[in-house]
């Protein structure tokens, strides 16, 4: 099938919707049987999306599972209820005390606490290394090293990693590739074409799309999923059939919201190129982002999120920008069909082992469904604000 129609059809077997369009809510906590027997068999076969008890899943869990497993390979996809809980636990099924692991250094921020925090507690040591490190990875591998995690976007910055090589490398030294997948949605990048074992989602951004769930996922490699899927469990990972449902109708929608917001962000990242105020463009799909060839080989699209650095200013005059703006609001997510703005200074504050160029404040975007005009207008408006400021200080 090609992708549109997948995205259609992704999770919705006849078992799953007995008859109707969309699988159904199905909410239990106990599941009842009438003999040993049947008990017994569901038992059995609790590996095969048979109903047992519902923290291993119900008919919902189990379409939406298949939803992301058909979207992005693999051999299955086990749920949580963030994104956040989906990027440690699946580290945390795979390492124990005297292990290694390499942490991209741009990774998402609570990322890095993790490792620093609670990883580090437990005795498992970790290695920032540079987004851009390509080959040169090896020797950062360690005889103990067990996990190279990858996020390509990198948070903020959004550096574009050499993904086959990085995994082919890793693969060289028994290491699992983890990447946090979250802006390629599982539909722009495709994990595992370029080698990754285990890819992670917070499908509370462009799978659900609509800023009203939270939810994580991590789909693995063959290899690799009894693991997952026994660990998550086993650490009482589980989600509401209710926010599950609202993922699944938000997948069908993924493929034309995806298109229309990469199409506003171009034109708006485009725009901003050309404003004296910007010195940079950090947008995946532009040659002055860092990794942009990799995007060119790698990515079949982009969307709505990315950054751009100004060339002047200061935090009085980023707050001027900021506070005036109708259209763009101030929130830590993305991936709805709103548009968000974030002002970041000290970029170089949540880093290791690189430094970013970075004299002036960077401003991050996520480009909505609204009209482009309408957001090139309210952008414009905060430069005024921003310059006026600037003049008077």
């Amino acid at each position: 099938m090609k992708q549109e129609t997948k995205i259609v059809n992704a999770g919705r077997s006849a078992k799953w919707t007995n008859g109707v369009v969309n699988p159904s809510v199905t909410r239990a906590s106990t599941v009842v049987f009438d003999t040993v027997a049947q008990m017994n068999n569901a038992v059995a076969n609790r590996h095969n999306q048979t109903m047992v008890y519902g923290r291993r899943g119900t008919t919902t869990s189990f379409a939406f599972s298949d939803a992301m497993t058909e979207l992005e390979g693999g051999a299955g996809c086990a749920l949580y209820p963030s994104g956040t809980a989906a990027i440690t636990n699946a580290i945390l099924a795979f390492v124990q005390t005297g292990d290694h692991i390499l942490m991209v250094d741009t990774a998402y921020e609570p990322t890095r606490d993790y490792c620093d925090k609670v990883l580090a507690k437990m005795g498992v040591t970790t290695t920032y290394y540079d987004p851009l490190i390509g080959a040169d990875i090896e020797a950062l591998i360690q005889e103990n090293t067990r996990v190279v995690f990858l996020e390509s976007p990198g948070s903020i910055t959004m550096e574009v990693q050499d993904v086959p090589t990085i995994s082919a490398i890793a693969h060289q030294h028994d290491c699992i590739v983890m990447l946090d997948n979250t802006w390629g949605a599982g539909i722009n990048f495709q994990p595992f074409d370029y080698g990754v074992d285990i890819s992670i989602q917070a499908a509370t951004k462009y799978i659900v799309g609509h800023s009203d769930v939270m939810l994580g996922t991590a789909t693995a490699v063959e290899k690799h999923w009894p693991q997952l899927r026994d660990y998550s469990y086993l650490m009482g990972q589980c989600t509401s059939p209710d926010d599950l449902y609202l993922a699944l109708r938000g997948i069908r929608t993924i493929g034309v919201r995806l298109k229309q917001h990469q199409e506003s962000a171009i034109t708006i990242a485009n725009w901003l190129k050309e404003r004296p105020e910007v010195a940079k463009i950090l947008h995946p799909a532009f040659d002055s982002c860092p990794g942009h060839e990799f995007f060119k080989r790698d990515f079949k699209g982009s969307n709505g999120l990315f950054s751009f650095v100004l060339s002047k200013g200061n935090k009085a005059a980023l707050t001027a920008f900021l506070d005036g703006l109708h259209h763009f609001k101030m929130g830590y997510s993305w991936g709805g069909f709103e548009s968000l703005i974030l002002g970041i200074t000290g970029v170089n504050a949540i880093r290791s082992v690189t430094e970013f160029d970075c004299e002036y404040p960077l401003i991050r975007v996520h480009i909505g469904l609204e009209n482009v005009d309408d957001l090139v207008a309210d952008l414009a408006a905060g430069f005024e604000r921003f310059n006026a400021c600037l003049a008077n200080s």
